[in-house]
C-alpha cells in the first residue's frame, strides 16, 4: 500500500455507480489508494445481494440497517453506529436490507 498524504474527500464530488442486486440497487462511490479502497455505499430498500462475497471488509453503518447472512445460515444485523470486520476468504457473506442502509467501507490488500 502506498503512503497517503493528507487530503480531504468531498464525497458529493465523487462519481456514483449504481448496480442491480437480486432485488433493489446498490449505489457506490469509491476512491483507490494503491491496495486500499475506500467507499461510500448505499443499499436501497428491499436490497438483496445477487452473490455471496468472499472479500474482506471493514464496514461502518452510517444510517439504516442491514442483515448479513453467513454460509452457515446465521444472520447478523448491523445498525447505525456499528461496524463489522472480516478478512478475505474467512467468511462467505451475503447482504440484505429491508429499509435501506448507508455504509462507509474499507477493503483491500491489508485484509488478505
Amino acid at each position: 500500500m502506498n503512503n497517503i498524504p493528507f487530503q480531504l474527500t468531498d464525497w458529493s464530488k465523487i462519481p456514483k455507480e449504481t448496480l442491480n442486486g437480486e432485488t433493489g440497487t446498490v449505489t457506490m462511490q469509491a476512491q483507490q489508494f494503491g491496495g486500499l479502497r475506500i467507499r461510500m455505499v448505499e443499499y436501497s430498500p428491499n436490497y438483496k445481494a445477487d452473490h455471496r462475497c468472499q472479500k474482506g471488509h471493514i464496514i461502518y453503518c452510517i444510517e439504516g440497517e442491514m442483515d448479513t447472512e453467513l454460509a452457515d445460515g446465521s444472520v447478523h444485523k448491523l445498525t447505525k453506529g456499528m461496524t463489522y470486520q472480516v478478512s478475505d476468504n474467512l467468511s462467505s457473506h451475503r447482504t440484505f436490507s429491508n429499509n435501506g442502509v448507508k455504509l462507509f467501507v474499507l477493503d483491500g490488500e491489508f485484509l488478505k
